[in-house]
């Protein structure tokens, strides 16, 4: 059985017992939270938070992306999110290589260059400072204010503030 076929399984069961059909679109506790796409990250899990509560957007590095700023834009303007926590973590992946290394690998593999950057980095509380910055840069997100970073380190499970 594939791995897509195990889950299709696990939403059937989850389906039976499902009860959130009702809940509003926008989140309750009026926050975004920007994490990284790792899958030692259950950002429910570790912030105690309940279907309806909060929009959580993912990609490899937390990083604040243009897309990122896209969704943030659509979660302020139209889903009354005020405030925006994010999370980059120990151990990241996208501290192991550069934008350049991949990028090349890729062309030498597809024969094409990525257009897109990567957005590997070498310092995770650097790259967490330039993510804030970014956010708070933007003209698009009228609650850029209330952003704040932290970093969650995967063998304790704690989140600590990047000032």
């Amino acid at each position: 059985m594939s791995a897509i076929d195990s889950l299709l399984e696990n939403n059937a069961r989850y389906a039976e017992r499902f009860s959130n059909g009702d809940l509003p679109v926008a989140p309750a506790r009026r926050v975004a939270i920007v994490a990284c796409m790792d899958a030692r990250i259950d950002a429910a899990a570790l912030l105690g938070l309940q279907a309806g509560d909060a929009h959580v957007i993912r990609n490899a590095g937390g990083v604040v992306t243009d897309d990122v700023i896209r969704s943030l834009t659509i979660s302020q303007r139209l889903l009354g999110t005020r405030e925006i926590m994010l999370v980059h973590h120990t151990d990241c992946g996208m501290l192991k290589f550069t934008d350049t290394e991949l990028k090349d690998e890729i062309h030498e593999d597809a024969g094409v260059r990525p257009a897109f950057a990567m957005g590997s980095f070498e310092d995770l509380e650097e790259s967490l400072r330039a993510s804030i910055a970014r956010i708070e840069a933007s003209p698009f997100l009228p609650h850029a204010d209330a952003v704040r970073g932290f970093v969650y380190d995967v063998a304790s499970g704690r989140l600590r503030e990047v000032t």
